[in-house]
């Protein structure tokens, strides 16, 4: 079901539920909670696997949820302070697979000059839309269980989302990101919901 168009009914009247009731419904921590302006707290890695298997399953398991009640064109993010977790995890599910990113303790160290704008949506606000400028090409380092470091680049569509993510690790929110003089467009005016982004074939 796209919940952009989800209604519940109750006494016998019809009430529109907004996208950000459905998505608090399904445990997603909204706008105005102090845990979204937060640094999360990285992991100690290999030391605390076991908490970093399972905040990674946590992250699963709410991606689910979330993917059954709306159609995500553009592929999916939930970083863990969005589900109440107060540690550096995050997982990216592009569009068209099931196939997830994990990325603990990430960081973007090297940033591509060239940059678009895009239409973003963020769970823990979901009632508006971001047109963003992010970067079409990012760096980044990011640690697996067993504590290595790594550095990979993502590109694009995949890059927006999961700068997005890591933003969310830095308490760092896609709104304030926004040009001066601009504001997010309410979702009634958002016409590319279920649809990917949009990018130049040179680029």
């Amino acid at each position: 079901m796209n919940h952009d168009d989800a209604t519940l009914r109750h006494d016998g009247r019809s009430h529109q539920t907004r996208p950000s009731e459905t998505m608090a419904a399904l445990g997603v921590v909204q706008d105005g909670d102090p845990l979204l302006r937060r640094t999360a707290r990285t992991f100690a890695l290999p030391a605390e696997e076991a908490d970093a298997q399972r905040v990674v399953t946590e992250l699963h398991a709410a991606a689910e949820r979330i993917g059954r009640a709306h159609v995500f064109g553009k592929g999916i993010g939930v970083a863990a302070p969005q589900i109440g977790i107060d540690l550096a995890a995050a997982l990216v599910r592009p569009p068209g697979t099931d196939e997830a990113i994990i990325l603990l303790n990430p960081r973007v160290v090297e940033t591509s000059e060239d940059v678009d704008e895009q239409y973003e949506g963020c769970l823990s606000f979901f009632d508006v839309r971001c047109r963003v400028p992010r970067a079409l090409v990012i760096h980044v380092e990011h640690t697996d269980v067993a504590g290595d470091k790594r550095i990979t680049t993502f590109r694009r569509g995949i890059a927006r989302l999961v700068a997005h993510e890591i933003d969310h690790l830095h308490g760092v929110l896609c709104r304030d990101h926004l040009p001066e003089g601009t504001v997010p467009i309410p979702i009634e005016q958002y016409r590319g919901t279920g649809r990917t982004w949009d990018y130049d074939s040179r680029t």
